[in-house]
């Protein structure tokens, strides 16, 4: 195991198997989210079933902490030994002439995701972990024999997006996620070995999917933003 990390092949297949990932868990992330839109109670509904579920929160969200962490750090660790092996003067000498934009600043990409993703724990995942396990208050889940349980995922959720300052930072790093994206999609297929004579096909798919998922995202939090 120490020998597959160490080499570089190693690291870019642990790599792309925690991006696979991750963006697997951004679908379901996104599907449950969008149930707002329309009704507060199905939401509720799934909130209430993601944030009660013994597999989902003792299995599940430790797995999907440490796949966060480990695709940031190891995306760190890839990113400043590509910068070493290359060499400042190489680097500065091709420019734009073989690299984007994206694959050149996927660390500034990655590091503002990163800021984001901490301020969306402080949002939701915090409080929801204080209420639950601190505070001990189980009035906002859902209860068949309580009126009006289950209220706090929804009003919660509108609540964050009252403010344009916050909303503005959510709107950008999704703005940053779907850059990051647009060259990590393709880069974890090319690292498995999967877009062989598939390049065409897996770029159309990847920038599909690197548009369309955080568009969902920023669409939410406009939606309730200007709606409530």
């Amino acid at each position: 195991m120490a020998n597959f990390f160490s080499s570089s092949i190693g690291r870019k297949i642990a790599m792309a198997l925690s991006a696979f990932f991750l963006m697997s868990f951004l679908i379901i992330h996104l599907s449950v989210n969008l149930t707002s839109l329309f009704s507060a109670d199905i939401f509720n509904e799934f909130s209430h079933f993601m944030g009660t579920n013994p597999l989902v929160q003792y299995a599940l969200q430790p797995v999907l902490i440490f796949g966060v962490v480990f695709h940031f750090v190891m995306g760190f660790v890839l990113e400043i030994q590509n910068r070493k092996a290359v060499g400042v003067k190489y680097a500065k000498n091709l420019g734009n002439s073989n690299s984007s934009w994206m694959s050149r600043n996927m660390l500034l990409s990655g590091a503002v995701i990163l800021a984001f993703l901490v301020l969306h724990f402080i949002d939701f995942w915090i409080p929801e972990m204080n209420v639950k396990y601190v505070q001990g208050d189980m009035s906002g889940l859902l209860d068949p024999n309580v009126a009006d349980s289950g209220f706090r995922y929804y009003e919660e959720l509108v609540h964050k997006f009252e403010s344009p300052l916050r909303v503005g930072f959510y709107v950008l790093g999704f703005v940053l996620l779907s850059l990051h994206l647009l060259h990590g999609f393709n880069s974890a297929f090319q690292s498995m070995g999967l877009t062989a004579g598939r390049k065409k096909m897996w770029k159309n798919i990847g920038a599909f999917y690197s548009v369309v998922i955080p568009l969902g995202f920023i669409v939410i939090a406009l939606f309730h933003h200007f709606n409530h």
